[in-house]
């Protein structure tokens, strides 16, 4: 009786933040090992620093390197990475909860609550459905996004290699991982309409959510039996803060380089790079033109895509778009005198507009701290590319002006860390380490300050 009391005791201190932290601890772990091993490099050993970076990287679906995967990773080792950004774009309970449903085992009740902590928040959509439709939705996306690769690449390359690299490079940006097997990423693809909007659709599908992907395929079935549509306002403000940030974005864009880096290119290629260049800071990190040739104002433009990231539930990092849509959508209100947050003729819980300032302050918070470290800890860096760096792991992007090869073991081990909570979540990790409820509670009297 007392052995049940106790694990009664255990099962309520359970938080699902501490399994998903716990579970990227450990794949990061047994990546790194692996990595190790002899037969993962060319040259048959590699620096634990490294190792340990390359599996955050991967399973953080990051995509920063500090060895090329192309030439010093062996096909068992590209092998590995690609398995890791599969699992780690996935999400670790995803792949064991599978692995329960194919052994016929029951899914346990902690283990539903820590899946629908990491893909759905509040949706009340059974775990066995999720699961099957996070498979389904992934697999078909990266078959169909390998089979148009393919088509492009078994002209150019071996029939084995070209299969491969359609099928590594489809997964990569499917999951937002950012690795690819060219040294120069695909800058030498870079007026290929073919292989660039086969990439811009895989990340954009990639970075959209599973719950949004699962609603828009709902809402085409629906039209197709011409019944009405209709979209949660979740997946409204996704669609809408995606639509704003790639329209606005690649113009801006446009117009900032189209005499500067751009001026080589002709119309359509300026076009297409200028689309192709702010789809990939949506936390995906390929690239098709060089990145140092780029002003600073467009930079500046790229450092804020990555910061925002992806949406929640998704393969990708940042703060999320409906994050940044909840903190826009209070400023309009003040600016308008309400005193409600209105979108789309909903109305916002002002919980979620805390929790939306909460994840970006924790986001800074974790940024300024790894900016500083690396400024200390790398002499004569530029503070640039400090910039760019920490905020490309943080919103597990990839994008690099060439600092993360450079790093000393400290730098390895600041961006190892910055990834990790960058995909985790700033949130989540502070759900995961903090104490869960605070010793007592105490009320006092209430005084006014001054702000602003």
């Amino acid at each position: 009786m007392k052995e049940k009391k106790r694990h009664i005791f255990k099962e309520a201190r359970f938080h699902p933040a501490q399994v998903l932290a716990v579970s990227f601890i450990v794949t990061i772990l047994v990546g790194t090992i692996l990595l190790c091993l002899p037969f993962s490099t060319t040259s048959g050993r590699i620096p634990f620093t490294d190792a340990l970076f390359t599996s955050t990287s991967a399973v953080c679906v990051t995509g920063l390197i500090v060895r090329d995967t192309g030439t010093y990773f062996s096909p068992i080792g590209q092998v590995i990475i690609m398995m890791l950004f599969q699992i780690g774009g996935l999400g670790i309970m995803t792949f064991s909860t599978l692995i329960l449903l194919v052994a016929g085992k029951s899914i346990a009740i902690k283990d539903s609550i820590t899946l629908k902590e990491d893909f759905l928040q509040t949706s009340s959509l059974r775990v066995h459905s999720l699961i099957k439709n996070i498979f389904i939705y992934t697999l078909c996306i990266e078959f169909l996004g390998a089979i148009v690769f393919y088509l492009k690449f078994h002209n150019k390359l071996p029939e084995g290699k070209a299969l491969f690299h359609s099928i590594f490079h489809s997964i990569s940006a499917f999951c937002n991982a950012g690795f690819c097997l060219y040294k120069d990423s695909f800058e030498s693809f870079g007026g290929d309409v073919w292989i660039n909007v086969n990439l811009m659709v895989l990340i954009v599908l990639g970075g959209l959510g599973f719950m949004v992907l699962r609603e828009t395929a709902g809402a085409f079935s629906r039209l197709l039996k011409e019944r009405r549509i209709r979209f949660s306002l979740h997946a409204k403000l996704v669609y809408k803060a995606t639509f704003f940030l790639l329209v606005f974005s690649s113009v801006l864009f446009f117009v900032l380089e189209y005499n500067h880096s751009l001026k080589n290119y002709s119309t359509g290629e300026k076009a297409l790079s200028s689309l192709f260049q702010v789809v990939t800071p949506r936390t995906a990190g390929f690239n098709t033109m060089d990145l140092n040739a780029l002003g600073l104002g467009v930079v500046f433009l790229l450092i804020f895509l990555m910061f925002i990231g992806a949406s929640p539930g998704s393969t990708g990092g940042g703060i999320k778009t409906s994050t940044a849509g909840a903190v826009f959508a209070f400023l309009k209100s003040k600016l308008l005198a309400r005193e409600t947050v209105n979108v789309s003729f909903r109305t916002i819980p002002f919980s979620l507009i805390t929790k939306a300032f909460t994840v970006i302050t924790l986001g800074m918070c974790v940024i300024c701290a790894s900016i500083f470290v690396l400024l200390i800890s790398q002499p004569g860096v530029n503070m640039k590319e400090v910039f760019f760096e920490v905020f490309s792991a943080f919103g597990t992007v990839g994008l690099s002006l060439g600092l993360t090869p450079r790093l000393n073991d400290i730098g390895k081990i600041v961006m190892v860390m910055t990834m990790y909570i960058g995909r985790i979540g700033p949130l989540t990790f502070l759900y995961a380490f903090s104490r869960k409820r605070a010793k007592g509670r105490y009320d006092y009297v209430e005084e006014s300050i001054m702000i602003g």
